[in-house]
This record gives C-alpha cells, structure tokens and sequence, in this order.
C-alpha cells in the first residue's frame, strides 16, 4: 500500500504538489492522471525517495522509501526507462542490479523471458528501440519481484502486442494482490487497465475514484441513441415524457431526460420496433477534460498555422 499524506513540494514560488493526500491500495491497477505539469511525476519520485516533501509524509507499506531494508525487493519502480547503462547488454545491465541487490541470477533470465526480450538479451541497450528500452525498463523494475510497483507511462513507445501485454502483465500483478501504480496520458488504455483512478491537477487532488464511477459521472444527460422505422410515433410518445428529442437522419433521434430502459418500454408497450437503442457514453478522455479543463497550463491552438500564415511568419 502506498500512502501520501499532506504532501507539498515548492521549488523556490513554485508550488509541484499542493497539499496532495490519497492512498493506491494493493490487488486492483490505480492509474495516476493529470495534465502536463500537475505534479505527477514529482509525486513518483517523492514517493520513491528522489526528491523530499517541503511538507507531509509518503510510505510504502508503512515505511517511507529510506527505511526499506531492501528496497528493490519491495518496490519496483520504472520512471525512465532509459536511465541505463548504454555500453551494456540488457542481460548485463540486469545482472549487475541484481548483484548489488543479493537476486539470484536465475532471476535475471526470468524477467528478461518475462518481457519478451530473450532475442536481444545480450546486445548493447544504446541500439534498443523506444519499445524494447520500454521492456527492459519493466523488466529493471520487476527484478527484486517488488510487492509494490510503480511505473511512469509504461505503454510508451510499445507496439499494439506489447501494449495488450503490458495491460495483461499489470493486471495478474494487481490480482497477485500487488500494489500497481501507475501513470499515463493514453486514456483509452488505462481505460481498459485500471479499476481506480486518482486525478491532479496543478498539484492537488481532483478525483480519487474508480474509472466506471468518473464516466458515469461523465456521461451523465448524455442521452440515448435510437433508431427505428417507426420514429414519428415513438416521438409522439415520448413528447408526453417531456424528454428532449433531436432528430438526425431518417428514423434516428437522439434523446435526452429518460433511460434507455423506460425508451424501450415505451416502445414495446406501442408494439414499435426498434433498430438500435444505445445510451451515450462518455469516454474516459471525456471525462479527463472535463475534470482538469480548468488546470491545464498549457494550452496548444485548436488550428495548425497555414502555409501561408507560416510563409508571412518567416
């Protein structure tokens, strides 16, 4: 279990993290989300002992970072997966962690199967790909077989195998009833990932939720979907409901102020058939913007420049 307490770091007036409290707890993935500049990635390395709090507390498992007897043994952390030795192998540059760490070298030849990267164990780590730095980061990060995991952006630069991997690999370690915490700005993956979600923005805590209960909220009078030959008279119907009805092509409206489960009713009761009846959903990503839209700092224009507008600029 990860617990952060009050937490606040200042770099002269800036202020990284602000007052931050939650709690990752062990057996489901808790996503870490926040804009660029929300103070997550200076929360992961308070936590790991790289940087201190101006103020508050960060333990693992009831100790903070510093007073692990083994650390690599307990916690598992990838920030940077490229933090490595670019003149050694990726099977020497795990060796080496393992023997300052007391990990047997079977050990070694496990993670690296593990990770997928058998092949191209014992050729130099500076001629890795994006991807394959990626697996060896993971594989640094799992060596000491940690109770706890933390991981910066873990899908970065994997290919659509190694992304349904890595989704798979964090899955059973939470359902090994290990603490797995990570952080991401691919919304559609760590849609399909994590159970519980904690959210910042400009350092301070904006939702610590699960991911079904923030698109639930999202999705909230987002409406339902319907398609039927018979749409003039399920609409009669439904005016009586007092719900709001948009029409889009033929036989389709959309509506909004009642469920899809009283829309069918209506309609089964009036013996109309029905194509599609789908409620609206929002997407995580939907959900994202709506909760940090007010702490984003860096703003990018909705509209690339023209060539023309570039050739005045120049």
């Amino acid at each position: 279990m990860i617990e952060v307490s009050a937490v606040t770091k200042r770099y002269g007036d800036k202020v990284a993290v602000d007052d931050l409290s939650f709690t990752v707890k062990p057996g489901i993935v808790t996503g870490f989300l926040g804009p660029n500049g929300a103070g997550k990635s200076t929360t992961m390395r308070i936590i790991l002992g790289l940087d201190a709090p101006t103020s508050g507390t960060t333990t693992v498992n009831g100790k903070a970072y510093r007073d692990l007897a083994a650390p690599l043994h307990e916690i598992g952390a990838m920030l940077e997966a490229r933090a490595i030795h670019t003149g050694r192998s990726a099977y020497n540059h795990l060796l080496a962690m393992a023997q300052t760490h007391g990990i047997p070298r079977t050990r070694v030849d496990e993670v690296i199967d593990l990770v997928g990267l058998s092949a191209v164990a014992r050729k130099r780590a500076g001629g890795f790909s994006l991807g394959m730095g990626q697996r060896l980061g993971i594989a640094s990060a799992l060596l000491g077989d940690p109770a706890t995991v933390i991981l910066d952006e873990p899908a970065n630069g994997l290919d659509p195998e190694g992304i349904l991997w890595i989704r798979n690999l964090l899955k059973s370690l939470a359902a090994d009833g290990r603490t797995v915490f990570l952080s991401s700005h691919l919304m559609s993956e760590m849609a399909l990932t994590a159970e519980h979600l904690i959210v910042v923005g400009r350092g301070r805590l904006i939702a610590d939720t699960t991911v079904s209960e923030i698109v639930a909220q999202a999705s909230d009078g987002a409406g339902v979907h319907v398609r039927t030959p018979d749409a003039g008279r399920l609409r009669d119907l439904l005016a009586r409901e007092g719900v709001t009805i948009s029409a889009g092509e033929r036989d389709v409206m959309e509506i909004q102020g009642l469920s899809s489960d009283r829309i069918g009713e209506i309609a089964a009761g009036a013996s109309i058939v029905l194509y599609e009846l789908t409620p609206r959903t929002a997407s995580l990503e939907d959900a994202f913007m709506r909760l940090t839209g007010d702490s984003v700092d860096y703003h990018a224009s909705t509209f690339a420049p023209s060539a023309i507008e570039l050739e005045r600029a120049a």
